[in-house]
């Protein structure tokens, strides 16, 4: 079965919820309205001529320019069944933006929707355990937006590089410890 034809069973079976779809991608694609992503999902999921057994990834893009400005769930299908990939899209609104999760039908959800609420602020309704994954739990903001701004401080701390350090580093100094800086050499490799 061929994107198009994925796209027609997804039309005929879900009418205005498949907003629109491009199909000539490298990884053919439908956006489903919000409200209907959870029934879409399960049908793509439990139907037996599509078979998509497999959430390959789950991401968050931010789209702050786009009008109007939005942020967008991107879930990667794949059916082992049938050895294809398609993708569904949600478009969310910037402020307060909320889908329902899809943990109950990909386990590995879980980890991804932790991941996108995190680093974006998307919330999944109905996911078990709703957390940040990446971040400290006293974090404030989700990093991966694009009008996001590093803190001063975290914690009394000072995190941001200050104009001094930047202009060092542009000057080609290196400035903190890499893990292989302490490293000593390996003196049975070294060539004598």
């Amino acid at each position: 079965m061929d994107a198009e034809e994925i796209h027609h069973i997804l039309v005929q079976r879900f009418g205005d919820a498949i907003a629109s779809a491009t199909l000539d991608a490298a990884t053919p694609f439908a956006v489903v309205a919000a409200h209907r992503l959870l029934d879409v999902a399960s049908f793509l999921r439990h139907d037996h001529a599509l078979a998509f057994d497999n959430l390959m990834c789950l991401s968050g893009v931010d789209y702050p320019k786009e009008t109007p400005p939005r942020l967008e769930v991107v879930y990667h299908l794949f059916s082992h069944f049938h050895f294809q990939t398609f993708a569904l899209k949600v478009h969310l609104p910037r402020e307060n933006p909320s889908v329902a999760s899809v943990e109950s039908l990909w386990g590995v959800a879980n980890w991804h929707e932790r991941e996108a609420w995190d680093l974006f602020g998307i919330v999944f309704t109905g996911h078990s355990d709703l957390r940040r994954i990446l971040l400290p739990d006293d974090w404030q903001g989700h990093p991966l937006r694009k009008d996001w701004q590093d803190p001063d401080y975290y914690n009394g701390m000072h995190v941001k590089p200050t104009a001094q350090m930047m202009d060092r580093v542009l000057q080609g100094e290196r400035i903190g410890v890499g893990p292989f800086d302490f490293t000593p050499p390996n003196r049975d490799l070294e060539p004598s």
